[in-house]
């Protein structure tokens, strides 16, 4: 018999009631005087932004979840609360039972995340940057090198250009590169914030293959925020819809389009049960 509080199975990753707020300036769109102005700058006004409200999901070991989402919508802040790059202001989460926040060095060793704003040092190589990164994580030059090399192959980059300056890489290059990082550490939570956002149509199929690799070979946890409906539907087995901090409906594919009414008789798809949940198309800004 289990003991009460403890949950009846470890998931790869459990978030329980997660929130993060944010203070900001209070927005204001009224026309003001220039000696309003003047007082604003010596007494502004703050308001509270939820960007990650009462948030909770799990994922099994083996399976893609998919967070969809407006720019703005909370899914950028729930993978950096989930990565320990921020701390929630309630809730809890965990990463193989670990807690990200009291375990976080133990919970960095086993995950990832590649986000479409990865930095580099540009005039660098990426064999260099890579390398590089390797070293941080212990892994011995020689074999991240070849592992490097290896992955990028995988991703349809050409190992020829593996010299070359990261500053002379198209954008697709260099998010190849990107995820080739995050890969080299053999992470078991993958966190691909937006990974294809802005790739060519051959670079993003690439991308997308290698992340279905990726979970067939290792039976890897991995969570995928996107834009992109197709590449929803192609990668998760369970997908959430955000909006304003909050999950406003979660289930597969199949799932959230059956509870969604047919358009003129034509069978509904996963952007209409997205336009009919939040009011707004995807690419909008919050």
């Amino acid at each position: 018999m289990k003991a009460k509080g403890v949950e009846q199975s470890i998931y790869g990753l459990a978030v329980r009631g997660v929130t993060k707020h944010f203070h900001r300036n209070k927005r204001t769109n009224d026309k003001i005087h220039f000696h309003q102005k003047i007082r604003q700058i010596f007494k502004r006004e703050k308001e509270i932004v939820r960007a990650v409200d009462d948030i909770s999901l799990a994922v099994n070991i083996g399976e893609i979840y998919g967070i969809l989402g407006a720019n703005g919508s909370g899914k950028s802040t729930l993978i950096r609360l989930i990565s320990t790059l921020l701390i929630p202001d309630a809730g809890s989460i965990r990463v193989f039972g670990d807690d990200v926040v009291t375990d976080s060095l133990k919970v960095r060793r086993v995950m990832n995340r590649v986000s479409v704003e990865a930095s580099f040092f540009k005039r660098l190589s990426s064999a260099e940057n890579l390398i590089y990164a390797a070293r941080l994580y212990g892994i011995p030059a020689t074999e991240a090198e070849r592992k490097a090399k290896q992955i990028l192959e995988r991703l349809g980059f050409d190992a020829n250009r593996m010299n070359e300056e990261m500053e002379h890489l198209s954008r697709g290059m260099q998010q190849k590169v990107a995820i080739a990082r995050a890969l080299l550490t053999t992470p078991m939570l993958l966190l691909l914030d937006e990974p294809t956002t802005g790739l060519d149509p051959k670079s993003k199929r690439d991308v997308q293959a290698f992340i279905e690799e990726i979970r067939q070979e290792r039976n890897a946890v991995i969570v995928l925020t996107t834009h992109d409906m197709a590449e929803a539907e192609r990668l998760c087995d369970k997908i959430a819809i955000i909006d304003k901090g909050k999950f406003i409906a979660e289930g597969t594919v199949a799932e959230l389009i059956a509870d969604t009414p047919s358009q003129n008789g034509a069978p509904a798809t996963l952007e209409d049960v997205f336009i009919a949940l939040t009011g707004k198309a995807i690419e909008e800004e919050e």
